[in-house]
Formats: C-alpha cells, sequence, structure tokens
C-alpha cells in the first residue's frame, strides 16, 4: 500500500477550527504552590473543587508505560462511546461519506453513525464470524471513510484472525478503528503496535471490562499523534473527570490485582463452558476470546423469560444479524455462575 496522506483524512473543517482554552489548558499544574484566581472556581478545597486535568498528564503516562506507547498517541474520554464519536467527526462530512459496519458487531458503530448523518454500507461476517473480505473490498468507495472491527467481536465472543485484518490496513487507505474492549480477555496479543506500521490504525480499548471500572466511564484510544491533535481540538476540555483519573491512577498502580481478576474471570469462563454442555435446551456454545459465552438455545426469548423469573439477567441477542436464538452470558463470580447452573438444570426439560 502507497503511503498515506494522513491530513488529506481530516475534514476540512475540523482543520480549521480553533479549539476552545480553558483556563486549565493555560495553567493546568495544579500541584504549584499558587494562587489559582483564574478559572472562577469555588476556592474552598474539598478535593473536587478545582477543573481536573485537561491533559490527564498523569494517567496518560502511566497507560503510555503500560501500553508501550508515548502519551502524545493517547486520546481519553468519556468511556469509549465519547471517542469513537470524536473519530467519527474528525474524518466524516455528514450525508456524504460512508462508513462500512459488520454485522453482528457493537450497536453503537451504527447509532453514532446515524447520528452524524453518515451512509452506512454492511458487510456481514461469515459463518465463522471472521471478515468477508472480498465482500468488504467491493463495498469501499471513493466516500469510504472509516471500517469498525470488534475484536474480540461483541456480541460474538471471538477474535478476528490477525492476517485478516492486516489485509484490510493493506488495501484500505481510509481509517481502520479497531476496537479491543475484551482483548484483555483473548490469548491474542493487542495491535496497538501495528500503528507505527499503519498509521491509518486507531485502536480503541476500554477501563469497564477487565480493570472492572465500568462505572467511571474511561475509554482509551491510541493513534498517530497527527491524528490525536485533532481529537484533542474537539473533544470537550473537561471530558475526563477528577475522580475518573484518580481512580485510574490507583488501579494502575496494582497490575498484579488486574492480572489476578483477569485469571479468575478466565478459570470461571472454562468451568462456565464445560458445564454448559450437558443441557439439551443448548444448541451451541460459541468460542469466546471475551468475558461472556454466546449460546445458541432452542426457543431464546422462553429461555431468556425462565432465566429472568430466577433472577438472573441475560442479554437475548436473538434480532442481530446472524445470532438467531442466542443469549448472551457474561461470567460472573463462582457463586452467580453456580446459581446459573442450577437454574440451567431446572428448565432443561
Amino acid at each position: 500500500m502507497s503511503e498515506i496522506n494522513l491530513e488529506k483524512l481530516v475534514r476540512p473543517i475540523i482543520k480549521l477550527i480553533k479549539s476552545y482554552s480553558s483556563a486549565r489548558n493555560e495553567f493546568y499544574n495544579l500541584d504549584e504552590d499558587k494562587i489559582f484566581m483564574d478559572a472562577n472556581e469555588n476556592p474552598y478545597k474539598n478535593s473536587v473543587n478545582r477543573y481536573p486535568d485537561p491533559f490527564q498528564v498523569k494517567l496518560k503516562k502511566s497507560i503510555a508505560s503500560l501500553k508501550l506507547v508515548n502519551p502524545n498517541q493517547i486520546l481519553l474520554g468519556n468511556g469509549s462511546d465519547e471517542i469513537l464519536d470524536i473519530i467519527i467527526r474528525t474524518f466524516c462530512e455528514p450525508s456524504q461519506d460512508e462508513v462500512i459496519l459488520l454485522p453482528p458487531t457493537y450497536g453503537m458503530y451504527e447509532v453514532l453513525s446515524n447520528i452524524n448523518q453518515l451512509i452506512i454500507k454492511k458487510v456481514r461476517l461469515n459463518e465463522k464470524f471472521e471478515l468477508n473480505l472480498n465482500l468488504i473490498f467491493n463495498k469501499i468507495s471513493k466516500k469510504t471513510k472509516i471500517i469498525f472491527i470488534c475484536s474480540p467481536n461483541n456480541p460474538t465472543g471471538n477474535s478476528i484472525p490477525t492476517e485478516q485484518i492486516i489485509a484490510i490496513l493493506n488495501k484500505f487507505s481510509g481509517i481502520v478503528v479497531l476496537d479491543e474492549a475484551y482483548v484483555d480477555f483473548s490469548e491474542c496479543e493487542s495491535l496497538i503496535g501495528l500503528i507505527k506500521t499503519y498509521p491509518n490504525l486507531i485502536v480503541c480499548q476500554t477501563f469497564s471490562k477487565a480493570y472492572g471500572m465500568a462505572g467511571i466511564r474511561l475509554g482509551m484510544c491510541f493513534a498517530n499523534s497527527i491524528f490525536i491533535n485533532y481529537f484533542n481540538k474537539i473533544k470537550p476540555p473537561y471530558n475526563v473527570n477528577s475522580l475518573t483519573q484518580d481512580r485510574a491512577l490507583k488501579l494502575l498502580e496494582s497490575p498484579e490485582k488486574i492480572n489476578n481478576v483477569i485469571n479468575k474471570i478466565l478459570d470461571e469462563r472454562k468451568n462456565l463452558e464445560k458445564q454448559l454442555i450437558k443441557f439439551k435446551f443448548i444448541v451451541k456454545i460459541f468460542s469466546s476470546d471475551a468475558n461472556f459465552l454466546l449460546i445458541m438455545v432452542d426457543q431464546a426469548e422462553k429461555r431468556y423469560n425462565q432465566f429472568l423469573s430466577k433472577g438472573v439477567v441475560l442479554r437475548n441477542r436473538s434480532h442481530l444479524t446472524g445470532c438467531e436464538n442466542t443469549l448472551r452470558v457474561t461470567v460472573g463470580t463462582p457463586e452467580e455462575n453456580s446459581k446459573f447452573i442450577n437454574i440451567c438444570k431446572e428448565i432443561d426439560v
């Protein structure tokens, strides 16, 4: 593939926009012994009376060390959904540009594309829930700006083969967004390192899954520094609050705790797979590299309601392309999984 002109991928209006300069953009080192009278904040200390660091400098340094990237290759957001929206608004002209979605996949790609008035093209995953490369290449046009790939995929749980993703990167000169929300549960390595070779690759990850912090709403984006600079122009100045930054920093001080929890979830996932094979109402268990299992059952609506009536909430994915009669089961604690299995025994008639 010939060298990509990264600047040409960015919308002209984004290049012209002058970003808002907040008080903390101009001076953000709150650790210095100074009297801050610049931001119209309440001066009485309560740990959150000051605006947060809009650059998230300390947190980005910690993440950069963990992910082996430079801090200027990181964008942090109020959850991954904000990051996905920023990516779309940076590259896609409303009512003109196209995106390619690969169902079944994460639903917010379509929601955000519709909100931003994009033309959506869909290419269904094959019977293995992997990429239909030839069909994807046939869908690409001069107006195609972004291809969204989720790996490990939600709701199917499988990882997309690395060689398939590289094949897309080698032939497509637009933006490839690789959503790795569940990569920490996979035997496949993250593809963040490919950003050096393929500057049109953007990788998204999250604190919501393996890190166990869905409640703090913190998404991560890793990309070429040129793109990050544009993302920073249009993101809200204080999109990641102080409480979120502090909790994330404390968590990253103890990586062994994160790994211990991941290993527990992986053990429980294997245990669930072994036990679920026994039940007659379960038609198929799809292989998973995530913290959930997609299972095909005889009657999804009936089984969903049976579990719900007994206090277990599953996700019925039957309306999604290629997911007829499926339920998505998130791996719980040993106690929760035991209760789930006991209910399976009760309803297996």
